[in-house]
């Protein structure tokens, strides 16, 4: 506890102190109470969390390993049994039988007794919650001819779980991690509320097999299939992750050639899932698109380093070099099969609507869709962006351009949506972060990073702006 800050201590201790206060009238239920399934549940789930320390034959993590070993058993596929006591128990034993397991988690050797202790108060204070929520509306205890008439209240006991845990983990986000008080909770109820629905279903038909003739052994079963679908979406998310980590990669490359571009990769990548979602494109899509505007100038890599950080202005050659850049990004990327119709936008980001563009001068919808989004994004956040020569323009200014160069230079429609989409949600750079740039949640894989220098090389529009001598520089870029 002595590394966190003043403030994570505090809730921490104040969660923990609430969790106790949920459990304490366990004492007053008596001999008649459910103690033997309460005993029950808490040793299978607290077995079920061992599990999750000894990777499955064949892994080469080991021992120990925290944040689900690699073919191991995944975070979250025990979370039916804390459902089952839910449905099963009282609700200050519903909350004791998630305790023994939380405690004896794995967690980062980092605060592990304060991570440990929270994660004990989250789960209880959930468990509770919905405990009552389930006896609120009536359906307690449970039996077999309730069902399945039960199924409502089971999922509203499911949500209410979803519901305290999300609440309480952006408070710790904002205070143990310094997320920003408005970021600290956004997506986390929307992301998990669906794999949370499903645990209810699974922590229901342990409860009924629990209560049947067939007894607690047969309600064992529905943790097989639970653990199958977890580690599905378990493989699913570490493959993700392990895009996010490529194209990272790739980024920071650039970001250490270019100074002038720092950030401005994130930014595009946010600004062209904004027009996408207005355009109402489908959500594979739009993952595809943010790779698109994250990597668009992935190509610079192949342009020597003396001509991306030149003072003065390109001469014509300079500059036919660095136009060169759209077409190197497609061979970097062209081996990387998940981004697939984001190179097309990697190599025509900078073609025109009226032909003048580059590198194969392309006309109207000729261009690709991809390409006509990050054309847009590219050249309003270079607008925006402060550069060492110049100021950042204000966004009114920046859109103004766009709608000058709309049908000459960048598609309208295009145009259009970005302006809508400003106008909704308006524009927050500052929000963009290296750890993980999701547009539209807010979300970062745990960690609070600060926003990149401002700064890009995407196009200029065409219509006269008064800019000094390197606005040469930027329209090759």
């Amino acid at each position: 506890m002595r590394g966190l800050p003043a403030a994570a201590r505090g809730y921490i201790g104040c969660a923990a102190l609430a969790a106790a206060l949920c459990t304490a009238p366990a004492v007053g239920l008596g001999a008649d109470a459910p103690w033997n399934s309460a005993l029950a549940l808490a040793t299978l789930y607290g077995l079920c969390e061992l599990l999750r320390r000894c990777p499955l034959p064949g892994s080469r993590v080991p021992y120990g390993t925290v944040s689900g070993a690699s073919g191991g058993f995944p975070a979250g596929w025990a979370s039916p049994v804390l459902l089952a006591g839910v449905f099963l128990l009282p609700p200050p034993l519903a909350a004791l039988a998630a305790v023994p397991g939380a405690v004896i988690a794995p967690a980062e050797p980092r605060s592990a007794a304060a991570r440990r202790l929270w994660h004990a108060a989250e789960l209880a204070l959930a468990c509770c919650a919905a405990a009552q929520v389930f006896r609120a509306l009536g359906h307690h205890p449970l039996s077999a001819p309730q069902f399945p008439v039960v199924l409502l209240p089971a999922a509203a006991a499911a949500a209410t779980f979803c519901a305290v845990l999300a609440a309480l983990d952006g408070g710790v986000l904002a205070t143990a991690e310094r997320h920003p008080v408005r970021t600290a909770w956004r997506g986390l109820l929307s992301r998990s509320l669906g794999p949370h629905l499903v645990h209810g279903l699974a922590g229901l038909m342990m409860a009924v097999l629990w209560c049947s003739s067939y007894g607690p052994p047969a309600a064992l079963l529905v943790l097989l299939p639970m653990y199958l679908s977890c580690w599905v979406f378990d493989r699913y998310h570490r493959e993700r992750a392990a895009h996010q980590a490529t194209i990272r990669a790739l980024v920071q490359a650039v970001d250490i050639k270019d100074r002038y571009t720092r950030g401005h990769s994130e930014r595009v990548g946010r600004a062209s899932v904004m027009i996408a979602r207005e355009l109402g494109m489908a959500e594979d899509r739009i993952e595809a698109l943010r790779f698109a505007g994250i990597l668009h100038d992935v190509g610079k890599l192949g342009v020597p380093t003396r001509l991306l950080r030149k003072d003065g202005p390109l001469t014509p050659q300079e500059r036919r070099v660095i136009e060169l850049h759209p077409e190197y990004g497609h061979e970097i990327v062209r081996g990387i099969g998940f981004l697939e119709e984001a190179r097309a936008a990697i190599l025509h980001h900078h073609e025109r609507l009226d032909g003048r563009g580059y590198p194969y001068g392309l006309r109207g919808h000729h261009i690709p869709e991809f390409a006509r989004v990050v054309a847009v994004a590219d050249a309003f956040d270079a607008m925006t962006s402060t550069r060492s020569y110049r100021r950042a323009r204000p966004v009114p200014v920046a859109v103004a351009e766009l709608r000058k160069c709309a049908g000459a230079q960048f598609d309208p429609r295009m145009v259009r949506a970005l302006v809508a989409s400003l106008d909704r949600y308006g524009w927050h750079p500052e929000l963009v972060t290296a750890a993980d740039p999701e547009p539209g949640t807010g979300r970062s894989g745990r960690g609070n990073v600060t926003p990149r220098d401002a700064g890009g090389g995407a196009p200029a529009p065409v219509a006269p702006v008064p800019l000094p001598e390197r606005a040469g520089r930027d329209g090759a870029r």
